[in-house]
């Protein structure tokens, strides 16, 4: 996608995830194209999945200042149900909940720093029934810094 302007963002994305604050992980909606959706997040020292604290020299602890592994997928699975709710509203229904059902292939190359943008790429890989299998990249500008499958169920009432 050339085109990185939000058509939904802030507000707006609580009418198509069913998360609410604190733990909505995406910002910004850029659109569909085809079987690609494309999101976004600016990372904040107030989001529940950034490490704050102070870190202990030589300790295993997470790393200060950066949004923490859980955070990257979770940021992951709400830029499938963006992509999800957008579709559902646009038809005038009900935006369904949805559930990981697996992630596979993770590979996080970097974790991202306070104040940086992601923006995301989801493709669906197969729909069956209520099951879509996605791939997703996240970059941070032109940098892929996550990447996986994961597998979610949708609960339609």
């Amino acid at each position: 996608m050339n085109n990185r302007e939000a058509i939904i963002q802030g507000e707006g994305i609580l009418n198509l995830i069913p998360q609410r604050p604190p733990i909505v992980m995406v910002d910004s909606f850029f659109g569909i194209e085809e079987n690609h959706s494309y999101s976004g997040l600016t990372v904040t020292a107030d989001n529940i999945f950034c490490e704050t604290g102070e870190q202990q020299e030589g300790s295993e602890q997470p790393e200060i200042g950066k949004l923490q592994e859980a955070g990257i997928i979770e940021h992951i699975a709400q830029s499938a149900a963006t992509r999800i709710g957008f579709l559902y509203t646009r038809q005038g229904e009900k935006v369904p909940l949805g559930f990981i059902g697996s992630v596979d292939k993770l590979k996080i190359h970097d974790l991202p720093k306070i104040g940086m943008k992601l923006f995301t790429e989801i493709t669906v890989v197969q729909e069956v029934f209520d099951i879509t299998l996605i791939s997703a990249q996240v970059k941070v500008e032109e940098e892929l810094i996550a990447e996986c499958r994961m597998k979610i169920f949708i609960k339609k009432e």
